[in-house]
């Protein structure tokens, strides 16, 4: 993967003879800023991986799409070891833990305050990101709340990547709303949706918390809350969150609700309807260029990957 970055030699060497095709080792060194000897060093290892062609003293590029899908092919094998070697793993974990009469991949926490403090260790032991989906009843008093608030800001901090879905009531909340639009401003990226069905929280893809949202008769200190280990569950709970988190609309600090110009609104509706770039330049009399960068400024402010979700996103704002 190296070779695709601009920023490794590997990458400068590989976009050099992109650039510049048939190129000698003085040629790339020159291009590059880099040692003769390090150019050629690279050279070798990436003739062996078959990035780049030699022909006699010169060098030339292999064609960038057989590297991205030699790249993405070896990506796809190492997922697929990842994969099994978590599935041995979990299954040995399971079965270490496990209790007879149990599934050993779900534990029930009883106390609210146990799932507090699970909470806590979920997030100081991420490693790469929080997922949350937030919707009432809130258990958290407000000197929770601002510990918790805190421990995010500094996790993020750290380089953690935190998601949240909000309930759309979340913004009628003003303690609520406040401390979202401070965690959003810190980097954490939300959006909001009409009555999220569940609750729940996310820790990479290891461990979720799974609130049931019911407290045990005559005990007020018992939230019954799932803490689900790597699983066949855990892994259905990652792939919901993924499919509410397309359907939410994104929060940013900018203003979520600033309404579209009149030619936005045109592209909006074209790039829903299934036209292609062209098609709308030629439509709206504009150059293909304005269009694919309003096209990709629209997609950003939505928060959408693609046409279709960006459909569904401005019909849900009322853009459309």
């Amino acid at each position: 993967m190296d070779v695709l970055s601009a920023n490794t030699p590997q990458g400068k060497v590989y976009r050099a003879l992109i650039a510049h095709p048939r190129s000698t080792v003085a040629d790339l060194a020159e291009l590059t800023a880099l040692d003769p000897d390090e150019v050629e060093q690279l050279l070798g290892e990436l003739h062996e991986s078959e990035v780049v062609m030699k022909a006699g003293a010169e060098w030339d590029a292999q064609r960038p799409d057989l590297v991205v899908a030699a790249a993405l092919l070896a990506e796809d094998r190492r997922r697929m070891l990842l994969r099994q070697a978590e599935a041995e793993l979990a299954e040995i974990y399971r079965f270490a833990r496990r209790e007879r009469s149990g599934y050993g991949a779900v534990e029930v926490l009883d106390q609210t305050s146990a799932v507090f403090e699970h909470y806590r260790r979920f997030q100081t032991g991420a490693v790469h990101q929080v997922r949350n989906i937030d919707r009432p009843p809130y258990f958290w008093d407000e000197a929770e709340l601002g510990s918790q608030e805190n421990l995010q800001i500094e996790r993020m901090a750290a380089g953690i990547k935190y998601r949240t879905i909000y309930p759309e009531s979340e913004q009628e909340s003003p303690r609520r709303s406040e401390g979202m639009m401070r965690t959003v401003a810190n980097g954490e990226r939300a959006r909001v949706m009409v009555d999220p069905p569940i609750k729940m929280a996310i820790s990479d893809h290891r461990i979720a918390l799974l609130p049931l949202e019911t407290l045990i008769e005559g005990n007020p200190d018992s939230l019954v809350t799932l803490l689900i280990h790597s699983s066949g569950l855990l892994d259905a709970l990652s792939s919901v969150f993924e499919s509410f988190w397309r359907l939410a609309v994104p929060v940013t600090t900018e203003g979520i609700r600033r309404p579209l110009d009149e030619r936005d609104r045109e592209i909006l509706t074209l790039m829903a309807s299934g036209a292609t770039d062209d098609a709308i330049a030629r439509q709206l009399g504009l150059s293909r260029r304005t269009v694919v960068r309003r096209a990709a400024a629209l997609l950003e402010r939505l928060g959408a990957t693609t046409r279709f979700q960006a459909g569904v996103q401005a019909s849900r704002r009322g853009w459309l």
